[in-house]
């Protein structure tokens, strides 16, 4: 089955990293033998300061496919490893969607997209839940987590919202590459232009200090930009709204 996990608030200014709790997650299922996950993707709610966040107020997901059986058992140890190891301080919240069971999706997009511009509650967010056919569950502190954590599944299922965890290692900022490279050496689907032009594979663009790819249509795709005549990967000011 195709499960989404969604995880917000493990860490503090002092300890931890949620993007880093989540990839712990996805080693899990594959230390486990569950199942396959796929790259963690990163995803800006809104930045108020009635909303306590740690630095970025952002949720992490990521997409799997695990057996059936195993469902129940993933839950309980990715609960159980949230409260072993966010940081004190931390609300950090858990969100599981099986693709099969969601119900209500448009309930599901529109909570994701409202976490983005507006203040949402607990008891909003497990209304939803429970409309939609979701998992989502508090493991310390206030638990305010789960809001994250549930919009991180909204919006990673529309496809368009995230920046991929991690950077991309193209080589040394400043040098060359071809697109065609580009494609063959990572897990990027489609290079293109912030304006919408996708790049043909014999094209070469100037790599920058750090290489980010976004979510977009469903793939993941690195955000280039024209200047000098030649094309640049996108810094993270240019992708300050994925």
């Amino acid at each position: 089955m195709e499960i989404y996990v969604a995880i917000d608030d493990t860490d503090s200014l002092e300890f931890g990293a949620t993007g880093q709790s989540a990839n712990e997650l996805r080693r899990l299922i594959e230390d486990k033998g569950w199942g396959k996950s796929e790259a963690v993707t990163r995803h800006q709610l809104l930045l108020h300061p009635d909303i306590p966040y740690t630095s970025h107020n952002s949720s992490m997901c990521f997409k799997a496919v695990i057996g059936g059986d195993n469902l129940d058992e993933f839950i309980t140890s990715a609960a159980k490893f949230l409260q072993e190891t966010s940081a004190a301080g931390s609300d950090p919240g858990l969100c599981v969607a099986v693709k099969e069971r969601i119900k209500n999706l448009e309930e599901l997009l529109s909570f994701g997209y409202k976490a983005k511009v507006e203040i949402l509650s607990k008891a909003e967010a497990y209304k939803t839940a429970e409309h939609c056919g979701l998992h989502l569950s508090e493991h310390g502190g206030t638990g305010l987590g789960i809001i994250g954590a549930l919009a991180g599944i909204g919006l990673r299922i529309t496809g368009n919202d995230g920046r991929f965890q991690g950077r991309i290692q193209l080589g040394n900022s400043g040098e060359t590459i071809a697109v065609g490279e580009i494609i063959a050496q990572t897990e990027i689907d489609e290079v293109r232009s912030i304006d919408g032009q996708v790049l043909a594979s014999d094209e070469t663009l100037v790599i920058g200090e750090k290489i980010k790819s976004v979510l977009l249509e469903g793939k993941r795709i690195l955000l280039v930009y024209r200047e000098g005549g030649a094309w640049h990967s996108c810094n993270n000011k240019q992708l300050k709204n994925y």
